[in-house]
């Protein structure tokens, strides 16, 4: 209508202030709510894309991360979110791919709906195998062992947990009555329960004693580690990149395990300490 067209004009001189007027996009309503979901969604689908990569990865001995160079020096495709994880998080993502999925549900479009809603089942898988990874490759169970979680945050700089992958991999280790220490150098325990409760619906009062009991904080990462089975890394925190792990290793119970859900740990020095080592979508030796 005329009227929309002077408010779109309007908006857009508003944000000429600040930025030229040739990078101001107008579109017509649902164009630009569609572009935000779509986007969002875009970015998740290349995460999950990788991700289900990584699987067939550790399956063939392949490295997730030579096939994310090669593929990403594809300038039709290029470098960015091609990096195996394990899993997105945050308060977008998810969401704009559910609202898009109801949308395609809406207009009675439901192959367009299950295709998108693969995307979050992909990376719910993803949380899942990496849990299942630890238990397997730790003899089949974790009960009763310390486990190092290294990292709550959904991804690092940031003491967010919205949706965070890490919190998903923690509950999972909680039902197999693991001891989870988490260290996060921004998140508080505060935030970490508040997660629980909103995205998993985990509370004191849904499972008595078991979150004082099973999920414990620490404030120094080598206190969550000592006397631990294995560390798992579910965030990218610079800081874990130069951790002294000899000192981490002669700290731990043996044999001692990490489990690397970001690949940011130098797994070869790694493994040449003692660790058995194990990376998202790369050769599996765990030795």
């Amino acid at each position: 209508s005329p009227e929309g067209l002077a408010a779109v004009n309007k908006v857009a001189d508003v944000y000429a202030t600040w930025i030229p007027r040739e990078k101001i996009l107008t579109t017509n309503l649902w164009s630009s709510e569609l572009s935000k979901l779509v986007a969002n969604a875009m970015l998740a689908q290349r995460v999950s894309s990788v991700n289900s990569i990584s699987a067939l990865c550790e399956a063939t001995g392949a490295d997730v991360s030579e096939i994310s160079r090669s593929c990403g020096t594809d300038p039709r495709i290029g470098p960015k979110f091609l990096q195996a994880s394990v899993g997105f998080g945050g308060s977008c993502f998810q969401k704009d791919i559910l609202n898009l999925v109801y949308l395609c549900e809406s207009y009675g479009l439901t192959e367009c709906a299950e295709y998108w809603n693969w995307v979050v089942k992909m990376n719910d898988y993803q949380k899942t195998r990496f849990a299942q990874n630890i238990v397997k490759s730790m003899f089949n169970t974790v009960t009763g062992k310390k486990i190092a979680l290294f990292g709550m945050a959904f991804k690092k700089d940031t003491g967010d947990v919205r949706e965070t992958a890490a919190a998903f991999v923690a509950r999972d280790l909680v039902d197999e009555q693991a001891y989870v220490h988490v260290y996060d150098p921004q998140v508080s325990r505060a935030a970490m329960l508040e997660e629980f409760k909103y995205t998993l619906g985990i509370t004191e009062q849904s499972k008595p004693g078991i979150l004082d009991k099973f999920l414990i904080t620490e404030s120094d990462p080598y206190v969550a580690a000592s006397g631990a089975h294995a560390i798992a890394v579910v965030t990218e925190w610079d800081e874990f990149k130069t951790l002294d792990f000899q000192k981490l290793f002669d700290s731990m119970s043996k044999p001692a395990f990490i489990f690397d859900g970001r690949n940011i740990i130098d797994a070869d020095k790694c493994r040449k300490i003692g660790f058995q080592v194990y990376n998202i979508g790369k050769p599996v030796t765990m030795t």
